[in-house]
């Protein structure tokens, strides 16, 4: 069997002092080239990108990636999917992803190291850039989008009202109609409600069957959600990135979370005017938001590879 075909599982302690992470590792046959990381979106789980994973292992590479708090196999039971941590602290998920990458770092400390972030993952990486940036090959940023101050400062006062009387465990309808009531209006007639995300209805389908995926958020899950986002937006997150760090935006043309490539340019030119030299973006026409199981995912794939390939050379 192709070494890449198999997934090894590795656990290790949370920065929140209580939880256990899940993380997967992919190796491929042969000779390393280097290693990615993925930090993975909303609602969803790390072995979800073993396609991607295995094609980027039969180029040379090792992929990484953990199940963040909340989601996955790092929860204890189902009541904890959405619920990250009980300080609502989106830096111990910060935390967590850089010690895979520091564990994952010692048994690879040669090879050139790249992180690749998508959706609610695209915003964790903008941060984790900012702060351990340093040493990094490049990131590649997927799904992303940009958000005004104003609006990210609103949506967690409603969540923490939501909170205030409703407990941080509740999951509020009107909170994820606030945060995803607008993304279908665009792909109507709807089949699902999850429309916005593919382009492929196969992909949208076994998203929906799928138990670990598309589960509500906790009023903890959003607060951490709009925390996260807010921080990556700001001039001071933008500016920490270090400018010799090449940086890759990709995401669908039709990506309501990027506001149908709106977002994703804000995101860019950000980048660009904070001093980043080499900053890059590539959106996919009649793409929607999960370009790696959309009808582009071929295209998407070679294009990643073609740039972390030309950083190595």
């Amino acid at each position: 069997m192709y070494k890449g075909d198999i997934m090894r599982e590795i656990y290790y302690p949370s920065a929140d002092g209580k939880n256990t992470v899940h993380a997967c590792i992919w190796e491929p046959e042969g000779q390393i080239k280097g290693v990615v990381q993925i930090i993975h979106g909303m609602a969803e789980y790390a072995a979800r990108y073993a396609p991607f994973a295995q094609f980027l292992n039969k180029n040379g590479y090792l992929v990484c990636a953990e199940d963040h708090l909340g989601h996955g196999k790092s929860v204890q039971s189902q009541k904890d999917l959405g619920y990250f941590n009980d300080r609502h602290d989106y830096n111990i998920v910060l935390s967590d992803i850089d010690t895979l990458r520091r564990t994952v770092q010692k048994e690879h400390a040669d090879l050139p190291y790249f992180i690749l972030g998508h959706s609610m993952g695209s915003f964790f990486c903008r941060n984790y850039i900012a702060r351990y940036g340093e040493g990094l090959a490049s990131a590649v940023i997927m799904g992303s989008g940009f958000k005004s101050m104003s609006t990210l400062n609103a949506a967690l006062f409603f969540v923490r009202l939501n909170a205030l009387f409703c407990g941080w465990r509740n999951r509020s309808k009107f909170i994820k109609k606030l945060a995803f009531g607008a993304y279908n209006k665009k792909f109507k007639p709807n089949r699902t409600p999850d429309d916005w995300l593919s382009v492929n209805a196969q992909n949208v389908d076994d998203y929906r069957e799928d138990g670990l995926c598309g589960f509500d958020f906790t009023n903890n899950g959003y607060a951490v959600l709009f925390s996260v986002i807010k921080n990556a937006c700001k001039k001071s997150t933008v500016n920490a990135v270090p400018e010799n760090l090449p940086c890759l935006f990709v995401a669908g043309a039709d990506d309501p979370v990027g506001d149908y490539g709106k977002g994703v340019k804000k995101a860019y030119n950000k980048f660009k005017k904070a001093g980043v030299k080499r900053v890059e973006i590539k959106l996919y026409e009649n793409a929607r938001h999960e370009i790696l199981n959309d009808n582009c995912a071929p295209q998407v794939c070679g294009d990643i590879l073609e740039f972390i390939t030309g950083i190595t050379k």
